[in-house]
């Protein structure tokens, strides 16, 4: 299914807040969003984050362009990560090292992150969605839903901030390792990257475990 911008991207949050029996009457219409941005890159941390909005102050001026965070261009995106911290009741994110990663899985790493950052709110919301990941945690009070990120405005505002703030993770780290332009692709598979990969091998920032970025993979050796 092709992804496009939400019509409305606060409707579907208010359609499960209604299902939850909530109302604007008894004051709790908070709804948090997670997701994570990061999960397919050769380098850098995975960063999951987590949105409450409260929908009893709806609409939020400036957010109606929310939707999955790699549909925007990083203008929009940047610009949206500063409505998000105005608009939102609270934050909270989560990053997972390369080197974490590589010792537990991938798969872990992002439930576990995910949880993470649902548990700074605890006690914020009343009901979380999480794109794509069931979190077996009921004490979270969170449903994972395919495409929440274009579905849920505040699953697509988590999405901003993940991928907002581990851009600029990947941007201040860029320098100690200038040969291979994190700065650039901020650790995904690009052409330029996996060139510098074969010319210098992997550095700190790499996750070694995955498929063409370990030496022996990279077709490299020790003198």
């Amino acid at each position: 299914m092709k992804k496009s911008r939400l019509s409305d991207p606060f409707r579907f949050d208010r359609d499960l807040l209604r299902e939850a029996g909530a109302t604007r009457q008894d004051g709790d219409l908070r709804l948090a969003g997670a997701d994570e941005a990061g999960r397919g890159c050769l380098a850098g941390p995975l960063v999951a984050a987590a949105v409450v909005l409260d929908y009893s102050t709806a609409p939020f001026a400036g957010l109606e362009r929310l939707t999955d965070s790699k549909l925007l261009t990083p203008e929009t995106r940047e610009a949206l990560y500063g409505i998000v911290l105005r608009s939102a009741v609270r934050i909270a994110w989560v990053a997972c090292s390369p080197c974490t990663i590589d010792r537990v899985g991938l798969h872990r790493c992002n439930i576990e992150a995910l949880g993470r950052s649902l548990e700074a709110l605890a006690g914020e919301y009343r009901l979380a969605v999480v794109d794509g990941f069931d979190l077996k945690r009921p004490e979270l009070r969170a449903r994972a839903m395919t495409a929440a990120d274009y579905k849920s405005g505040a699953v697509a505002a988590a999405s901003v901030v993940a991928k907002v703030v581990r851009d600029r993770l990947m941007k201040t780290l860029a320098p100690l390792h200038p040969e291979y332009g994190f700065e650039e692709h901020v650790g995904y598979g690009t052409e330029r990257h996996r060139e510098a990969l074969r010319r210098h091998g992997p550095c700190e920032l790499h996750r070694l475990s995955f498929q063409g970025v370990g030496t022996s993979q990279l077709g490299l050796w020790d003198e």
